[in-house]
């Protein structure tokens, strides 16, 4: 959810603001709470149980294969856009002399270690990066909301667009953010007794997901302009450049918040690519790939991994990025028409 704002979402929100973008964010909102619910009330079912165990228990075995594939592939992709698109923004806005695969080969250094990380450690990291980032995000949004440079008359002149009709794309970029409940496909091996989730839970997330898009869409139209904002590549980036922090130790607020975002989208391609190795290791495991007794499979997947974002980075353009990314959150939002229904087929044939 945070990790978004400065990915091609609020690109690709902006470009439909006078096309049903209000509308398609009010039916993600929705629906992505739902869809939230429904995944976290499935895998409550089946306490300490990832999806790789849930498909091999109660489907066929050309079956648990095939799906549990795609989803590791749809999770990697998630990671790939996420990996790309952070070094498109090291490139063009901290480190301009640095070559592009340099500054991928930099991240990836640092996530191969963590991808190998237990999936409880990976949890752990995610829990102290977010409590150090998060005040600090805070303070700039709330910097953001009561900055003079703040035009609502730009606010109000999107909100005449409401009348218009949704659109799949905008529905299927908005929705994304409210969709990192999904990890428990791997995460809920964590969690061994049943948990329980009510309406004081659904409550925080609509809270927290409804201030995520009222933020990401509004600010950078207030900001820069109803019309001036389509021409800019990463609305964020240069919505955070037009604030000061008068007070503090570095009065341009962009280099901040490149440095916040740069822990937060380390811990998105980490939760995505860990999430894909565990998925991949459930159904491709080389018995005989060993070196001094360690299974030498992971780390051929971290390979395909580097050779997968050293050669998007240096193929994609910024524009193609935002293309590409616009295409997969269509079949993200497609593929879990899928997901529910193999949700479903699990549930059925549990209970047999």
């Amino acid at each position: 959810m945070v990790a978004n704002v400065v990915a091609s979402v609020p690109k690709i929100l902006i470009s439909h603001r006078t096309g049903g973008a209000l509308v398609s964010m009010m039916i993600s909102f929705f629906l992505g709470l739902v869809f939230c619910y429904l995944c976290t009330r499935f895998f409550n079912l089946f306490p300490g149980k990832g999806l790789p165990d849930l498909t091999k228990r109660y489907l066929p075995r050309w079956l648990s294969f095939m799906m549990i594939f795609v989803t590791s592939l749809t999770w990697y992709i998630a990671g790939l856009i996420t990996l790309v698109t952070f070094s498109f923004l090291l490139k063009r806005f901290l480190t301009p002399d640095m070559p592009l695969t340099w500054i991928t080969a930099t991240f990836l250094a640092f996530l191969s270690y963590g991808i190998l990380m237990k999936s409880k450690s990976v949890l752990f990291t995610i829990e102290t990066v977010l409590l150090f980032c998060l005040p600090f995000i805070f303070v700039i949004t709330l910097k953001a909301y009561t900055a003079p440079e703040l035009k609502l008359d730009f606010i109000k002149e999107s909100l005449m667009y409401i009348n218009h009709y949704p659109s799949f794309s905008a529905i299927a970029a908005s929705i994304y953010l409210l969709l990192g409940g999904f990890n428990l496909v791997i995460f809920n091996r964590l969690f061994k007794r049943e948990q329980r989730i009510n309406w004081k839970n659904m409550l925080f997330i609509g809270f927290i997901g409804g201030a995520t898009f009222v933020t990401t869409f509004f600010i950078p139209i207030g900001m820069l302009g109803f019309d001036a904002v389509e021409h800019v590549v990463y609305p964020w980036i240069t919505t955070s450049d037009t604030l000061r922090l008068e007070f503090f130790i570095v009065e341009r607020v962009l280099y901040i918040f490149l440095l916040l975002y740069l822990a937060i989208s380390f811990l998105s391609v980490l939760i995505h690519w860990h999430v894909t190795l565990e998925l991949l290791k459930s159904i491709l495991w080389f018995k005989n790939m060993t070196l001094y007794k360690h299974n030498l499979t992971p780390y051929l997947f971290i390979v395909l991994f580097w050779l997968g974002g050293l050669k998007s980075v240096t193929y994609l353009t910024e524009y193609q990025l935002i293309q590409f990314s616009s295409y997969f959150l269509n079949y993200l939002l497609c593929s879990f028409a899928v997901m529910f229904g193999l949700f479903w087929m699990i549930k059925r044939r549990a209970k047999v």
